[in-house]
Order: structure tokens, then sequence, then C-alpha cells
């Protein structure tokens, strides 16, 4: 790579759970080539994580219209996009890209080397997403990284009698029921002195808003829609965080809060989230069938 100061792009679409799954490389990557401007080309909303966490320079939208033309076998590349993949010394695309149409397109452009990353882990081989994403970066002479996804922002006010709770998922079949959740925010404010967050996206708002209604307003807050880096600043001063099997529980890991994750029905080898303490729950019927009783032990136990 150039010896001035070399420029990597990584790129990375997905959802919230796959980008932080790519941290560790992303990591990695930054810990070789300290001196390097790490460029991440994604989905903006999700990417400025990496930004916000101070291990990338800056995040492009991968949304870009000109980009289709790169998707296209032969197709009519525009200038702009041309001269911008040409700026960098290595690219380390984990896009869909099974007949590498999008690598040779981009190789057109005069870029330096170009390293291909599995879109997703095949499933088969039962390696966790972090070690699968990771493996590619064995060319750069990148062995042994940490898989462990870590973000860490500035701390905010420390809010260490608050539990974060997020009753939602990108599925529906993933979710405890709502009657489940309920139960268990009665029995936190009963018999605790916890207070509580309730975190969600904007599709989560009436649940988080019918979750909130009977509780006393001064034991319960909700972070509705918040942008990912504010809602992981958020998260990070609190207790322990309860959740399902999606992006903001592999979010709440990253930044170290303790976890309790109830889980479904998705190959817990290969997508559970990284960090501890974390505790998975599942039941052989079924997340549904997992007791309230069973969350709130594992949440004790957590917080001594």
């Amino acid at each position: 790579m150039s010896a001035i100061k070399p420029r990597i792009l990584v790129i990375r679409g997905g959802a919230i759970g796959d980008f932080i799954l790519t941290l560790p490389a992303i990591a990695a990557l930054r810990r070789q080539f300290p001196q390097a401007h790490l460029e991440v080309l994604g989905y903006p909303h999700i990417a400025q994580l990496a930004v916000a966490g101070g291990l990338a320079d800056r995040v492009q939208p991968i949304e870009a219209r000109g980009l289709a033309g790169f998707f296209a076998r032969g197709g009519t590349l525009e200038p702009d996009l041309m001269d911008y993949f040409s700026e960098f010394d290595l690219v380390i695309s984990y896009l869909y890209d099974p007949d590498e149409i999008f690598k040779t397109n981009v190789c057109r452009c005069a870029v330096g080397q170009f390293i291909v990353g599995p879109h997703r882990p095949d499933e088969a081989d039962r390696t966790h997403a972090t070690q699968v994403y990771l493996k590619p970066l064995e060319r750069l002479a990148i062995f042994d990284a940490n898989p462990v996804p870590r973000l860490s922002f500035n701390p905010q006010p420390s809010t260490l009698n608050q539990l974060a709770l997020h009753p939602g998922s990108g599925s529906e079949k993933k979710n405890w029921p709502e009657t489940k959740w309920a139960g268990l925010i009665q029995q936190i404010i009963a018999t605790t002195r916890w207070n509580l967050l309730l975190v969600g996206g904007e599709a989560e708002g009436e649940r988080l808003r019918r979750l909130a209604a009977v509780l006393p307003p001064a034991r319960c807050s909700i972070a509705q829609g918040l942008p990912l880096a504010e809602l992981a600043q958020r998260i990070q001063s609190c207790a322990a965080f309860v959740g399902h099997d999606s992006g903001i529980t592999h979010l709440a890991a990253a930044v170290g809060l303790p976890c309790v994750v109830l889980w479904a029905d998705t190959l817990e080898e290969i997508w559970r989230p990284q960090g501890e303490p974390l505790v998975i729950l599942k039941e052989i019927t079924g997340v549904q069938a997992i007791s309230v009783e069973k969350v709130l032990n594992e949440l004790r136990k957590l917080n001594g």
C-alpha cells in the first residue's frame, strides 16, 4: 500500500447485526494500519457506528444510484465513482457478488488490492460470523484478531440502576410475547429498585407505549428511533440489557453491557452476540416458552 497515507475501503451492506459482527474486521484493519484513512461504503445510519466509535474515518452511502452499473457485466461505470474507487489502495468487499461482477468492475478503476469477503457465513460450517468475516484479512497477515465486537463512546452520566429493555426485533417470530414482557416489567418495578429504559425503532413505538402506560413515569423512559450512535451512548451507561436475537442486542453487547438474550431458533454458534457477561435463554418449544421468572433470575445474577 501507499507509503504516504494508505487508503482503505470496507464495503458492507446488511442489517445492524451484520454490520456489528463485521466490526472486529474493521477494528483489525485499524490496528494493523493505524496511519491509514479507513472508509466504509455502507448504509450511513448503520455504518456511522464505526465512525462514532473511532474505527473508521468516513462513511459513504452504498445507495448511490451510479453504483448499479458496477453490478452489470461489462456495465457502464460512472466516471465519478471510477475516480472514487481509484483512490483506494485496498478494497475489502462483503457484498453479495457470487460471479465477482462487482469486483471485476471495481478493478477496472485501477484500485490497488481487492479482497472478497463473504456476504454471510455458510451455516453448514458452524463457524461464528465474526471469525468468518475476519478470515479474508489473513491475506494481509492479520491473524488472531480479537473476534469480539467492541464499541466505546464518551462516558455518559452513569445510570447503573437502569435496565435497558428491547422488546422487539426484525422478525415477530423471534419475539417473546408482549404479555410476558409486561409481566417482567411489572415484576422489576414491584421487586427491585431498577428503573427502565424501553428501547425500540419507529415500528415498535406502539408496543413501547403500551408497556410503559401502566408504569410510574418516574421509573420508566422510552428511547425510540434514536440514531444508533446516540442509542449506543444512551444504553452504554445502563446496568444491563434484555432483548431478543436482534441488531440492538448485538449493539448492547458491543458497548459492554451484561446481556440476557431471549433466543428463538437462529443458529446460536454462528449468530450469538459476542461479549461477557452474556446469557442466552432458550427453550426447546420456542422463545414464547421462556418464563418471566427465569429472565428475572438471570438479571439478578448478572447484577450480583
